[in-house]
């Protein structure tokens, strides 16, 4: 994946030049409007003549379904903004594990230049491809709809904002104005509908990929170790020699661990870190347990260890067996007593890895010999297994099974495609979360989304009074503009 990186860079330096010598050569049809350039055209009005008159009957019981989905849409967006906003706000954490301003677009390499690391790589080619999939269906719904109800479509096009590219239908807007509410509801919600289509159609090739190109080849597992709390008096060793005095403690030279017994049982504890608690007259401290899988290292470092717990990597073999689930690896244990010498080969996830929440990841291939524990009788490695996600426990379990991309995050999944198999998953990842985004975001009240003039024309239709409609619209632009103006500002207050 990473190799890929090199040519993707070239792809965005070629389709740049290109882009400007195609417009330089036809600047005459590039006009300016406020901070955006518009390149007008007549690519595809034909068609969406062709569709509008040739299912006008299907079209029109169609924007039933249509305006539907344009309320549904709303209600859902409002609903999960609020729900958002008030777990970023009181969470202490919520700002740092996202990293990325609330309200920022969708640009190529943004998990990259935030180092959102719960994200897969965003590629130029990903942003190029999402565009087309996204814009042009929006557009040409919106076209098609308007035409139904017999308003004009001036041209189709293409907008730039800076490097940021927009297609666009130019629809008769005094027309539009003066059309009835319904073929009004019906068209601004017409490129939702759409987007939402798309979803659909790309979630199941997304299943329908994932299911064909990847299979179980492993148990996923967390760079963390099993720890203790004990008590500081418990001490009754340390590295083999009896201790007599918490001065032996303070006397010693700093390194990274030492071997202590307390309680009759081995642990390790970090020199500095006992130190610093003697000299606090803090009674307790933590420690790592004496565990086959903190012995042979099999979690990674402890500098990684110590971080906030992510895969590290997954465990594909026991004793030249093969494991794909939880049950394989706990078959082995219980047909293992403690103190058996086991082999166990694991694939280490890189730090290079594009996702480290993702059961979908390349890596090294390791081999570990190890003596199983004792834990109550029965043989023990001391490894943090990735849990499986329970239903239904609210916003957070839901964030973690989407980003997670795989239903089940204990498993770790690998592809006969390899990289590619990855590369073609994360892009159809990114066109449905994309697609649903933007057709979420596209229908909130607020003035420049579809979602503003809907609004708006929905409190007219039901007050009956234009001024309520038109200032309910503004009050909840307003609204929502400082909602983001509050949000932005948690970000700030933590980052800059």
């Amino acid at each position: 994946m990473g190799g890929f990186v090199v040519y993707d860079l070239i792809f965005l330096a070629l389709f740049t030049l290109a882009v400007f010598i195609f417009l330089y050569t036809r600047k005459h049809n590039l006009k300016r409007e406020g901070l955006l350039y518009l390149y007008r055209t007549k690519v595809g009005l034909k068609f969406i003549e062709w569709v509008s008159n040739k299912f006008p009957k299907t079209l029109y019981y169609l924007q039933y379904i249509v305006i539907f989905s344009g309320y549904t849409l709303m209600a859902s967006m409002i609903y999960l903004l609020i729900k958002f906003s008030y777990f970023y706000l009181t969470s202490p954490v919520a700002a740092q594990a996202l990293k990325v301003p609330v309200i920022i677009p969708l640009i190529p390499y943004l998990p990259e230049l935030f180092k959102i690391d719960f994200l897969p790589p965003f590629f130029f080619t990903y942003w190029i491809i999402i565009i087309a999939i996204i814009a042009v269906p929006h557009e040409f719904a919106h076209g098609i709809f308007a035409r139904l109800n017999k308003i004009k479509i001036h041209s189709t096009g293409f907008g730039f904002l800076g490097p940021f590219l927009a297609a666009f239908v130019e629809q008769d807007e005094k027309q539009m104005e003066k059309a009835k509410k319904f073929p009004q509801l019906s068209i601004l919600a017409a490129g939702t509908f759409a987007n939402v289509i798309f979803t659909i159609i790309f979630g199941i090739i997304l299943l329908i990929f994932f299911s064909s190109a990847f299979a179980p080849a492993g148990i996923n597992y967390m760079n963390i170790y099993p720890i203790s709390q004990i008590n500081i008096a418990d001490i009754k060793a340390i590295d083999g020699v009896p201790l007599t005095s918490q001065n032996q403690i303070l006397s010693l030279s700093d390194s990274d661990l030492i071997e202590i017994i307390a309680n009759n049982e081995n642990y390790f504890a970090n020199v500095s870190i006992l130190k610093a608690t003697i000299l606090n007259n803090v009674n307790e401290v933590i420690v790592y347990e004496d565990t086959p899988a903190f012995n042979t290292r099999l979690a990674g470092s402890l500098e990684t260890g110590s971080a906030i717990a992510r895969i590290q990597g997954a465990i594909t073999e026991f004793n030249n067996l093969k494991i794909s689930s939880v049950e394989d690896l706990q078959n082995q244990l219980n047909n293992h007593s403690p103190g058996d010498q086991v082999k166990i080969k694991t694939i280490q996830k890189s730090a290079k890895s594009q996702n480290s929440l993702s059961n979908l990841y390349l890596g090294e291939e390791k081999e570990f010999n190890l003596k199983l524990a004792d834990k109550n009788g029965k043989a023990f490695i001391g490894l943090y297994l990735v849990p499986e996600l329970r239903q239904n426990k609210g916003l957070i379990s839901w964030l973690y099974s989407f980003v997670s991309r795989t239903k089940n995050p204990t498993i770790y999944y690998t592809s006969p495609l390899g990289g590619l198999g990855i590369f073609i998953y994360d892009l159809l990842w990114w066109i449905v979360i994309t697609c649903i985004s933007v057709a979420l975001v596209n229908m909130l009240p607020l003035g420049i989304f579809d979602g503003g003039r809907f609004f708006y024309l929905t409190i007219w239709g039901i007050t009956g009074s234009k001024l309520i409609g038109a200032q309910a619209f503004k009050w909840s632009t307003r609204l929502l503009l400082l909602l983001v103006l509050v949000l932005t500002l948690k970000w700030v207050f933590i980052f800059i």
